[in-house]
């Protein structure tokens, strides 16, 4: 008799994932201080919270790793925004160790303020995981992102009024170098808690998942249901679909704005107002976007606002002063050109 069908379906999405780091390895070995020796196998690491999601990751990906030549790992991190957080890392560490991943570790973090609460844990949360995966050296991490997850994703993206970018959602593979490895995308929330379930897995319910003060937890827990209620089920399903085809949609605009970049330049670099104005709104805004970022401005800070403002010098030009961006960026209108710079 074969596993449960969600154990199924988690063991399935984790060892998609792990041939892709697989071959990827194979394609771009590391170079080898002697040529007799085997590259070594390729480290993979799972981010787990302790939650249903990345519990169910983290049992598939040490089932599957058994079975292929990848080490396992894992890494847990701590806010420590709430009492006792530290001892419930210590918990996931264990736990981890006990299916035999290794290395294992819980890295503590300090939590900021920029950008908001949830925001501020989850850079520092990155920031934990990528220098995690600098240190051991690892070839992915993997991430328990599920369907759930990003419908919640897009309809936050869908409220900022962002663009088709922020209605992409979460990439499948992300981060530097593809680090980032999100298996469950096509997953919803309740296959991985069942396989939990069946699998007898210990699992922590953050209390922050059911907190209204933050917008997720609210969204979560009153405006999907909200959604599902008045327009029927597959409401996550049609947000995850958006996400893809956004997605797509998003690469090709952005590959058409970065060959466009080199198109509206006069001989000095500088980009021409009247190139500018000649290309379609969609295209001429993200070159706008790549120059403000290239300057300094922090593309996590930079809103559609901040685009429209500087789209203004080119489209609706009134002799209106310089343009004032996150990161002391200005961007200004001179001569028929747009000087986009730090002040």
């Amino acid at each position: 008799m074969g596993p449960h069908p969600a154990v199924a379906a988690i063991r399935l999405a984790v060892r998609r994932v792990l041939n892709d780091v697989l071959n990827e390895a194979l394609a771009h070995p590391p170079t080898s201080p002697a040529a007799h020796e085997a590259p070594p196998e390729p480290l993979v690491l799972v981010a787990c919270s302790g939650g249903a999601d990345s519990m169910a990751l983290a049992s598939a990906l040490a089932f599957e790793a058994r079975k292929l030549p990848v080490r396992a790992g894992g890494i847990t991190v701590d806010h420590g925004l709430q009492d006792g957080s530290d001892v419930r890392a210590a918990e996931v560490v264990s736990r981890l160790s006990a299916m035999d991943l290794g290395p294992v570790e819980s890295v503590a973090v300090t939590v900021g303020r920029a950008g908001g609460p949830e925001a501020a844990a989850r850079d520092a949360r990155y920031a934990a995981l990528d220098a995690a995966a600098e240190r051991h050296g690892a070839a992915a991490v993997l991430l328990g992102h599920t369907r759930d997850d990003q419908a919640e994703t897009v309809l936050l993206g869908l409220a900022r009024g962002s663009g088709i970018r922020s209605l992409s959602g979460m990439a499948a593979v992300s981060g530097a170098a593809g680090r980032y490895r999100r298996p469950f995308l096509q997953l919803d929330r309740q296959t991985a808690r069942k396989a939990c379930l069946v699998q007898q897995l210990p699992v922590w319910d953050d209390p922050h998942n059911t907190d209204p003060s933050y917008t997720r937890s609210r969204l979560r827990h009153e405006g999907l249901p909200a959604l599902e209620k008045s327009l029927g089920k597959g409401v996550v399903e049609a947000l995850a679909r958006t996400a893809q085809l956004s997605r797509d949609d998003a690469d090709a605009l952005d590959a058409w704005a970065a060959d466009a970049d080199l198109s509206v330049r006069d001989e000095s670099g500088e980009l021409e107002c009247t190139k500018l104005y000649a290309l379609p709104p969609a295209v001429r805004r993200r070159v706008l976007r790549r120059n403000a970022i290239a300057a300094g401005s922090p593309a996590g800070s930079l809103f559609a606002r901040h685009i429209e403002e500087i789209d203004r010098l080119i489209t609706g030009w009134r002799g209106q002063g310089a343009i004032n961006l996150p990161g002391r960026v200005e961007a200004r209108r001179q001569g028929g050109r747009l000087v986009i710079r730090q002040g």
